[in-house]
């Protein structure tokens, strides 16, 4: 079913528009923002999960208990859902309560909302949000790591299921050197200092 809930806009001089962006992402900060949900679902503490697409059975397993804990919890989760392991974990999530913040690297008008989507954004527990132009609708790997960085800024802590910066996630947080490490261990991170959008990696981060 093609979207037909209210699609707001969020300007960044807006008392809406989320001061963590500004404060992390600095000149890079989105112009504007577009949410279909409750905008307040921005202040309550967020935990952002990432996982590559490819992922090792034994950090799978450990990411199906963690989305578990988090639904017991009432942990509201940011992520752009976007990779297997990363829509496995949302299955579980939509079945809590608790809040969640859904990224696609995508505009958002004309996006198909699943039913599963549309009851959480019903009962105020869904927040769909976006920085790109309604209009843009073609997934690219420059929107994906546009979408990382917006998710990562927007996060109180990040968790990381499995990282492979040669599966395009170059753009997710490293502190490791140029060859020391070819992923990320998985766990919570806590983000401080700048996000840089030309940086190879979300430079100073953790």
């Amino acid at each position: 079913m093609a979207m037909y809930l209210p699609l707001q806009v969020i300007d960044n001089n807006s008392p809406s528009f989320p001061v963590q962006l500004t404060e992390r992402l600095g000149r890079d900060t989105p112009v504007r923002l577009w949410a279909i949900g409750r905008l307040d679902l921005l202040s309550v503490p967020k935990t952002a999960l990432f996982c590559s697409k490819t992922c090792p059975g034994h950090a799978i397993l450990k990411a199906m208990d963690q989305a578990q804990k988090w639904r017991d919890e009432g942990r509201c989760i940011i992520s752009g859902f976007h990779s297997p392991i990363e829509k496995e974990c949302l299955n579980i999530l939509l079945r809590g309560v608790q809040p969640i913040i859904i990224c696609p690297a995508r505009g958002l008008q004309g996006m198909r909302v699943p039913k599963e989507w549309r009851r959480g954004i019903d009962t105020g527990r869904i927040l769909i949000l976006s920085a790109f132009d309604p209009s843009q609708h073609r997934l690219t790997a420059a929107l994906s790591d546009e979408r990382n960085r917006l998710v990562a800024a927007l996060a109180d802590e990040i968790y990381f299921v499995h990282v492979t910066p040669q599966e395009g996630s170059r753009n997710l947080p490293n502190r490791f050197p140029d060859g020391e490490s070819q992923r990320l261990d998985s766990g919570v991170h806590k983000p401080c200092g700048t996000i840089h959008k030309k940086a190879n990696t979300l430079t100073d981060l953790l």
